[in-house]
């Protein structure tokens, strides 16, 4: 019975330690990024009349093309007080497309996935066709219809 035991030891042991070692020498799955480049919030969120009497409250973010600058490194070595605008060069003109596009909306559109949807691309169209900002897509992360 002894004999045994110390047979299946023998026997077991290599193919433990083998096992083990082959699985350490596996490299490590390569993380591929969903998102290239970067996700830009516009600090301050958008309070905004609609059509129908009703209004919006909105938070917008860009997720900006790889290689685009934000400016957080151009405007921290320069201002030292807080602000209300954030770091991207052109946040005023993107705020008043968002702006634009938003207000001539109803609250319906807005809350209806398609019409979200058809909004995010008028602006990403405009942003893209008034500015110099490299832009992949326009997200809403929040947003509140009233």
């Amino acid at each position: 019975m002894l004999k045994k035991k110390k047979l299946m030891l023998a026997i077991a042991l290599p193919i433990l330690i083998l096992g083990v070692g082959y699985k350490m020498s596996q490299p490590k799955p390569v993380n591929k990024d969903k998102i290239k480049g970067t996700i830009y919030v516009l600090p301050a969120p958008f309070l905004l009349n609609l059509t129908d009497g009703r209004y919006a409250k909105m938070t917008v973010a860009l997720e900006l093309a790889p290689g685009q600058s934000d400016g957080a490194a151009a405007v921290a070595s320069s201002s030292s007080g807080e602000s209300a605008t954030g770091t991207l060069p052109e946040e005023p003109l993107v705020r008043e497309i968002v702006t634009n596009t938003v207000t001539n909306q109803n609250g319906e559109t807005l809350i209806s996935d398609t019409g979200r949807s058809a909004i995010k691309r008028q602006i990403l169209l405009a942003i893209q066709q008034q500015t110099d900002v490299k832009v992949e897509a326009v997200l809403i992360p929040d947003l509140t219809v009233q």
